[in-house]
């Protein structure tokens, strides 16, 4: 996974750099959907068949593209084709996200949740975590019966776990020590 990453960053870099030159928004949207079609399996399959030539490759990936695809955005898949990295779309897609993310001063958050929560809880948790991080936080929010009750709040490499499991993990740990 790491060496996914460390091949993925460089044409995240680059492509982030072209996008802030651009309509940056758009440029997230258009990276999105690529990853998502990237990441199907008949794609996949496209992408590592030794009888289909990178210019192919990538002329069908552009057409099965619903956004707009710019001279930019052309270029970069008939990179990633040459190279044969189309399959790294998913990867460079989440590291362009979390550079765009760093440039806006933003952060998304994964809020699991022993219940389901209300919108306005979900407002009330996030507003109250975007003071402690010090930015401005994009929710998404699952169910995890699991937990018992509470939530565990992830943001980038930082975690908060008030679960109620969590609680009785560390009680068995210094009862058992």
């Amino acid at each position: 996974m790491a060496e996914l990453a460390t091949i993925a960053r460089p044409y995240a870099v680059a492509l982030f750099r072209v996008a802030k030159d651009g309509n940056l928004s758009t440029w997230s949207e258009l990276v999105s959907e690529m990853a998502q079609v990237a990441a199907l399996a008949d794609v996949q399959a496209l992408a590592h068949n030794p009888n289909v030539s990178a210019k192919q490759i990538a002329a069908t990936f552009l057409s099965v593209l619903k956004s707009p695809v710019n001279q930019e955005a052309t270029n970069f898949i008939g990179a990633l084709t040459d190279n044969g990295r189309l399959t790294l779309l998913p990867e460079i897609a989440a590291q362009f996200h979390d550079l765009k993310n760093a440039n806006d001063g933003t952060a998304d958050v994964e809020i699991t949740s022993a219940f389901e929560m209300t919108d306005a809880q979900v407002q009330e948790l996030t507003a109250t975590l975007e003071k402690k991080f010090g930015r401005k936080l994009h929710p998404t929010v699952t169910v995890d019966s699991s937990l018992i009750g509470g939530v565990r709040v992830m943001v980038g490499d930082e975690v908060l776990d008030t679960s109620v499991r969590a609680k009785l993990q560390k009680m068995q740990v210094a009862l058992t020590a």
